[in-house]
C-alpha cells in the first residue's frame, strides 16, 4: 500500500493561463484590455501569434477558462448544460465525503461550499481525521469541568460520585501540571470530546444530519505530542471503510501541505492511499467520483491553478464564520496559532476575500469572497 501519494500531486498544466494572468499582475490590466503592445513587450508575442496574431483571441481565451471556474453549485447544477460547468450536473444530488484533517477545517476551508451543497440536496458526510485534542488548551477542561460539576449539583444535589471523584482528579491533575508536561490518556479523551462537541455544533449549523458525522480518530495522530506517529495502514483501513460503504460521488480532500505539523498531509495521504487501495480492489463506484482538493488557514490555491471556484455573498461569508465560530477552543487559546496573529476565522474570511479580489482584477465578476478548489487525478 502506497503511503505518500501526496508527493505526487501536481498542478493542472495551465500554461497559457499562468502566463497571460503573470502578464495582467505585471501591466496592471484585467485580461480583456491586454493589448498586442502588451504581449510584445514583455516577450509573449508567441502566444499571440498562436491566436492568428490577435491578442484579442488570447484574452477571451483565458478569460473564458476562467469564468468556467466559477460555479455556484459546487455539485453540479441538475437539468443544466455542464459542457462548460467543472462539476456534471448528475446524478442528482451527490453522495459527498468532506474530509476535515482536524474537527475545524472542514468549516475554515470550504464552509461556504458546505452550505452550498446542504441547500442544493445533495447527501453531505463530514469525516474528522484526527482527534484534535492537542490543540485543546487546559482551561477548556477547567471550564467544562466546572459546568458538569455544576450540572451534579444543580439536578443531583451532588449526589453522583464518579463525576465528584473526577471533579477532583482532574483539578489536582491541571493544578500539578508543569509546562512541558504532558496529558496522559484521560485529559487527552476530554479535550477529543470538546473538539468532537464543538464540531457537531458547527455540523448541525450548516444542517448536516448527525448520522453524518465521522469521528475517524487516526491512530498515527495520538502521541500526546506534537511529533505525530508514523502513519501505517492502520490509518488507511477506517477510511476505506467508510469510502466503500458510502460510494460517494464527490470526496473533498485537504491538500493545505504547508500544515506545520504535517497532519494534514498524512490525512490526505491515507484518504488518497485509500482510494487507490480500492481503484485496485476495482470498485466500480470510483468511475462515477471526482476527487477536490481544498486549502485552509495557512495558503490559497494559485489563481491559474484553480479548476473550481464557489463564490460568497457577504451574508453567505458571514455564516461560514458563524460555523468556524462554534469552534470555541480555537479561537484566542487556541495552542497553535503559530505567528500568524489572526484568529482562524480572520484568516479564512481574508484569504477568500483575497480570491475574490484577484478574479475581479482579472475583470471577471465581483463577488465578496470565493473558496478555490482543485481536482485530484489518480
Amino acid at each position: 500500500m502506497n503511503l505518500n501519494l501526496t508527493s505526487g500531486i501536481k498542478m493542472p498544466d495551465h500554461q497559457l493561463r499562468r502566463q497571460v494572468i503573470a502578464l495582467c499582475e505585471k501591466v496592471g490590466k484585467p485580461l480583456l484590455k491586454l493589448s498586442t503592445k502588451d504581449y510584445v513587450d514583455n516577450g509573449m508575442m508567441h502566444l499571440v501569434e498562436q491566436f492568428d496574431g490577435k491578442a484579442g483571441l488570447v484574452n477571451i481565451e483565458v478569460f473564458n477558462e476562467l469564468q468556467h471556474t466559477i460555479t455556484g453549485w459546487p455539485g453540479g447544477k441538475p437539468d443544466a448544460d455542464d459542457t462548460l460547468r467543472p462539476e456534471r450536473a448528475l446524478p442528482y444530488p451527490k453522495r459527498v465525503i468532506v474530509f476535515s484533517p482536524h474537527p475545524d477545517d472542514d468549516v475554515i476551508s470550504m464552509g461556504g461550499t458546505i452550505r452550498r451543497l446542504m441547500q442544493q440536496g445533495h447527501d453531505v458526510h463530514v469525516a474528522y481525521e484526527t482527534s484534535g485534542n492537542i490543540a485543546v488548551g487546559d482551561e477548556e477542561v477547567r471550564r467544562f469541568m466546572h459546568f458538569t460539576n455544576g450540572f451534579n449539583t444543580i439536578f443531583a444535589n451532588g449526589s453522583d460520585e464518579v463525576i465528584k471523584h473526577y471533579y477532583q482528579w482532574v483539578k489536582e491533575f491541571l493544578k500539578n501540571k508543569q509546562e512541558g508536561d504532558y496529558d496522559n490518556e484521560q485529559i487527552l479523551r476530554l479535550k477529543g470530546l470538546i473538539r468532537r462537541g464543538e464540531a457537531r455544533l458547527a455540523c448541525e449549523y450548516n444542517g448536516i444530519d448527525s448520522k453524518h458525522i465521522h469521528f475517524l480518530d487516526l491512530p498515527f495522530y495520538e502521541s500526546g505530542k506534537i511529533e505525530k506517529l508514523p502513519m501505517s495502514e492502520r490509518d488507511v483501513l477506517p477510511i476505506i471503510d467508510l469510502i466503500s460503504t458510502i460510494q460517494p460521488h464527490q470526496i473533498y480532500v485537504a491538500a493545505d501541505l504547508a500544515d506545520p505539523h504535517g497532519t494534514h498531509r498524512k490525512c490526505t495521504d491515507a484518504v488518497l492511499a485509500a482510494i487507490d487501495e480500492e481503484h485496485n480492489r476495482g470498485a466500480a463506484w470510483l468511475d462515477d467520483c471526482r476527487v477536490w482538493m481544498y486549502r485552509g488557514a495557512w495558503a490559497e490555491w494559485d489563481v491559474a491553478d484553480i479548476e473550481m471556484c464557489v463564490p460568497m455573498s457577504p451574508e453567505e461569508l458571514r455564516e461560514k464564520r458563524n460555523a468556524i465560530l462554534r469552534h470555541q477552543s480555537q479561537m484566542e487559546s487556541a495552542p497553535f496559532l503559530g505567528n500568524d496573529e489572526r484568529l482562524f476565522w480572520q484568516r479564512a474570511e481574508d484569504r477568500n476575500r483575497e480570491t475574490a479580489k484577484k478574479y475581479d482584477a482579472l475583470g471577471l465578476a465581483c463577488y465578496e469572497a470565493m473558496e478555490a478548489f482543485v481536482e485530484w487525478h489518480r
